[in-house]
């Protein structure tokens, strides 16, 4: 008996525990905390000026396929649409891999509409030489100068996109990634952007649910988004849109994967690196 009242002692204190960190990460400092890193990662700034600097997020997510906003990025595009911040996509192919590129850009353009994306500030690339396709591996010249026209066209001053590994592997993820790193290393990026990547984790961390939060909230991050019940219908809705990628493992995903609810970021260095390029 006294073993049992332990463990729904301890059950409940992690839930509460929950619970206090959601609180945490949306209250009003955590959202000016937020502000002060897009925009004043490196400069120092006052309290008082941080609520006038909504409006100058400019903010663009960087994905492969159609769906890839929703599944991976939902949590941070809700956060940054929230703050006010002008958020921009840019899709680097339109997922034609089993010939449903129509289908899955109109998709798109209805996923975003739900995560608060304005279909002006969706673009989606079509080009034989980044094909959706995890056998065939990305020019990273061609997709490096897409992204910086793109970040240079809209003024982008934060770019957040996949790390090495690409969250489930795939190599046009972790293609864009290199993409992005190339160009940090030759000192193209603005002066003004900041560079995130996705933080990619493990199997059984990525399948928690909302039940992983603590584990995110105590590992170093640079940058963390977490949403609640509210932007969990938001992003399921969303998620939902991508009616041709509605497999049953898909509906799995939708319910207990982490990066529904939960993204944890970390700063692309903009230092040399030895990158090679093909």
């Amino acid at each position: 008996m006294h073993i049992l009242l332990i463990i729904f002692g301890a059950i409940l204190s992690y839930f509460f525990w929950i619970q206090y960190i959601y609180y945490r990460q949306n209250s009003a400092k955590s959202r000016k905390q937020l502000l002060r890193f897009m925009l004043c990662r490196d400069k120092q700034i006052k309290s008082s000026q941080t609520s006038d600097l909504t409006g100058d997020v400019r903010a663009l997510f960087l994905t492969a396929h159609p769906d890839d906003e929703c599944m991976f990025f939902a949590p941070a595009i809700l956060r940054l649409v929230e703050l006010n911040a002008s958020v921009h996509l840019l899709c680097l192919s339109q997922g034609n891999y089993y010939n449903q590129g129509f289908q899955r850009r109109e998709e798109l353009l209805d996923s975003c509409a739900v995560l608060g994306i304005p279909a002006s500030q969706v673009t989606i690339h079509d080009c034989k030489e980044l094909p959706d396709n995890p056998n065939v591996e990305w020019s990273i010249s061609m997709a490096s100068s897409l992204i910086l026209k793109h970040i240079r066209a809209h003024s982008i001053n934060l770019v957040l996109t996949f790390d090495g590994r690409g969250v489930s592997g795939h190599s046009n993820h972790t293609a864009i990634y290199k993409a992005v790193s190339y160009l940090a290393s030759i000192g193209n990026i603005p002066d003004d952007c900041s560079l995130l990547s996705l933080s990619t984790i493990g199997v059984l961390r990525k399948y928690l649910s909302f039940l992983e939060l603590p584990i995110s909230w105590l590992l170093p991050s640079d940058l963390c988004c977490v949403i609640g019940s509210k932007g969990y219908v938001q992003a399921k809705r969303a998620m939902l849109c991508h009616r041709t990628q509605l497999l049953w493992f898909r509906y799995l995903y939708i319910w207990f994967s982490r990066y529904m609810i939960i993204n944890t970021f970390q700063v692309i260095d903009q230092g040399p690196k030895n990158l090679k390029i093909y």
